[in-house]
């Protein structure tokens, strides 16, 4: 890839990112609960939000990035966690257009397949009624912003959305 096109990459990855960080943990000025638009401005136009690729038994794994060893799903997409999830609550506090930006991580069943991963690795009731997955207490979920495996876009979103170690740490980085 020549310079050129991974600093478009890099731009439009950025504004996609800014684009899509409506999760934000609190609330904005005419923005309920912080997740949308202010109520006098339409909606951006947004990526739509990928399937959570787990169905069946999940997988976890470790990966190498720029942040360090993080932890992907069994296909190596990115799974973050959210500063405003409670830690070993066993719920998630992500909903409505949040999920659509950041959708859960989810299992049909308890079983999650581990590769590295020596955080706890345990299941709950997620928003939509599937099982999420959670790290060491943390909810996990996807960035919508992430084109695919090794991508890490969602890092540091609004300074609440976080990779993980192995050990279920959030990078915050």
């Amino acid at each position: 890839m020549s310079a050129l096109t991974r600093s478009a990459v890099a731009v439009a990855g950025l504004a996609l990112a800014l684009g899509l960080s409506a999760c934000s943990g609190g609330s904005t000025s005419g923005s309920p609960g912080g997740y949308g638009a202010p109520a006098d401005e339409a909606p951006a136009e947004e990526a739509p939000a990928e399937e959570a690729p787990m169905d069946g038994a999940a997988a976890l794994a470790v990966a190498s990035s720029e942040l360090g060893e993080i932890v992907v799903d069994g296909e190596g997409l990115t799974v973050y966690m959210f500063d405003d999830d409670e830690q070993g609550a066993g719920a998630s506090t992500c909903a409505g257009q949040c999920l659509d930006n950041w959708p859960p991580v989810t299992a049909g069943s308890d079983d999650v397949a581990l590769e590295g991963v020596t955080g706890e690795v345990t299941t709950f009731e997620g928003p939509d009624g599937a099982m999420q997955v959670a790290l060491n207490g943390w909810p996990l979920y996807y960035f919508a912003g992430d084109a695919g495996a090794g991508d890490t876009a969602g890092q540091a979103v609004n300074d609440v959305w976080w990779v993980l170690t192995p050990a279920g740490e959030p990078i915050r980085e």
